[in-house]
């Protein structure tokens, strides 16, 4: 267990939170190039497994309205109690069905709190215990009518590809712009890529200071080369050192959209801009 993951639960949910939004742009880069691909008139951001809410704290900024899914009551409830007012807590699983579904934490989670992040609807050998917990599919969200998703964030420990399958409506809907953390070790990501392709989306990263195209990126190499990183726990990966970062979140764009230009929301019925466009 790390530092952080032994700390962590010692302390007030609330300030386990505001030290989460502070140090996860260094954690994640990705958080602090959100403008490169979330529109400054985003009207609703999904953060699928929030945690301690690094995300729906940042995209509350943002957006109208922020809807944050998380399985895990008592970090449901943290993040209810602390985040802005334009954010609502849904505290269940998003995958691809209704009803309940047990939900796996760590060896080490003995008190079954999740404190940890690393809880998933996909048990693997990390995991020793099972809470049960609601499970819905984000088309099960209500989101109809003029409500407009433009940005979903989706960190589930394994269960992306359900997560995506349960979204099918709101993809073709809205072609929102899609960060999803694909990790080789836990899943293959080739299923998750080929299915965002074939709704129209290519693929981002960001290694270094400039995004570039999944394509012409081995990510399962990089993350096998850089996997010692992991082992560092959340602390250590914040401050500097040198060498290179583990990227495991992939921004997704409808095609003819690239990050880093002026991120424009999609106008309904539009599709997607040609290329060249923001």
């Amino acid at each position: 267990m790390t530092v952080a993951a032994r700390i962590g639960p010692l302390l007030p949910a609330r300030l386990v939170g505001a030290l989460a939004a502070a140090v996860y742009p260094r954690f994640e880069p990705e958080l602090a190039r959100l403008a490169d691909f979330c529109p400054a008139d985003c009207d609703t951001a999904l953060d699928v497994g929030g945690w301690y809410g690094p995300w729906s704290r940042r995209l509350a900024g943002r957006a109208r309205r922020v809807i944050a899914v998380e399985p895990v009551p008592h970090l449901a409830h943290a993040l209810d109690a602390a985040t802005p007012g334009n954010v609502r807590v849904v505290q269940a699983a998003a995958t691809d069905h209704s009803g309940t579904a047990p939900l796996w934490l760590p060896h080490d989670d003995r008190a079954a709190r999740g404190d940890r992040g690393v809880s998933s609807l996909v048990r693997r050998d990390i995991h020793a215990r099972a809470l049960d917990v609601p499970c819905l599919p984000l088309d099960a969200l209500g989101l109809r009518g003029t409500a407009r998703v433009d940005f979903v964030k989706i960190d589930v420990d394994g269960n992306e590809l359900p997560v995506l399958r349960g979204a099918a409506k709101l993809l073709a809907r809205d072609h929102p712009a899609l960060l999803v953390e694909l990790e080789a070790r836990i899943q293959p990501t080739a299923p998750v890529v080929d299915l965002l392709a074939g709704h129209g989306y290519r693929g981002w990263v960001l290694p270094g200071r400039s995004w570039i195209p999944l394509d012409t990126f081995d990510l399962a190499t990089h993350q096998a080369t850089t996997a010692h990183v992991v082992r560092r726990g959340l602390l250590r990966r914040v401050l500097p050192f040198r060498g290179p970062r583990y990227v495991n979140s992939v921004l997704f764009l409808a095609e003819g959209r690239r990050p880093g230009v002026r991120a424009l929301r999609n106008r309904a019925g539009a599709g997607p801009s040609p290329p060249g466009h923001p």
